[in-house]
């Protein structure tokens, strides 16, 4: 089936709400919904269009006046590690990582509880249930996985149980070009670990090893704190009005550190 076979989707725009990201703004976004069998194309098509996924909606920023969402990805055989991501790697170096089906497990959702609990006690995800985690995590019609990381270094078999503590985990689409990181969580108790660098880390070696071009890591927002962390991870590609482009290099990285 060629693209123009395909049914067109239908995309719907959300009312204003308050921004997240920078105070005294309102966001909107368009979306659509991915289900059925062309799902895993059109998340394909759309995560090169700037949208992100989550569960089985697509959306991207649409709000008025106001274009501070950038889609970012980082291009995979060009990184190379900043003396601080090279610390965190060996700080983990006694983790494993295993990419498993989205299976959720009790232990999944305990670390995810508490994760948002501690950090995020005010947003959206504040209130969900087990039943909730489980549907973000298993309803999916694209080609998503879980990836654990559990102490003990060595990767088990693939078809071994888990093993080890579990410390963070990553919510991950696989897309034709690359690896799109859809949500994480980690031990909070464990920040000298640095967890969330460290996870996009080796997202970005696994990347490698599958010989995907990028790791998308979603929006990044200048002047937002929590968003700072993205621009770390160059060189990488940055999405405007004339499609992906290297990023450019006035944005602030504090390179070597």
């Amino acid at each position: 089936m060629s693209e123009h076979e395909r049914a067109l989707p239908q995309f719907y725009i959300t009312p204003p709400q308050r921004c997240p990201y920078l105070d005294g703004r309102l966001e909107r976004k368009v979306f659509t919904h991915l289900v059925g069998d062309q799902a895993a194309w059109l998340n394909n098509t759309l995560t090169h269009g700037g949208f992100r996924r989550s569960q089985n909606i697509a959306y991207r920023p649409a709000c008025e006046k106001c274009s501070a969402c950038v889609s970012v990805r980082v291009r995979v055989d060009e990184f190379a590690p900043s003396r601080s991501q090279r610390r965190v790697a060996r700080c983990n170096r006694d983790l494993g990582g295993r990419m498993c089906e989205t299976v959720p497990r009790p232990e999944h959702y305990s670390l995810f509880r508490d994760y948002i609990d501690h950090r995020h006690s005010g947003g959206g995800m504040a209130d969900m249930t087990v039943l909730d985690f489980a549907s973000m995590v298993e309803d999916s019609y694209v080609n998503t996985r879980i990836v654990e990381y559990r102490t003990g270094g060595s990767l088990p078999a693939p078809d071994s149980g888990p093993s080890g503590d579990l410390l963070a985990v990553a919510l991950t689409d696989i897309l034709d070009d690359g690896l799109s990181m859809i949500y994480s969580f980690f031990d909070v108790e464990q920040e000298r670990r640095s967890l969330g660098t460290f996870m996009i880390l080796d997202h970005i070696e696994l990347a490698r090893k599958l010989g995907l071009p990028y790791v998308y890591l979603g929006y990044w927002v200048k002047g937002s704190e929590k968003m700072d962390y993205k621009v770390r991870f160059r060189p990488q590609d940055h999405l405007g009005e004339d499609g992906w482009r290297l990023a450019d290099p006035a944005v602030p990285h504090r390179a070597g550190t």
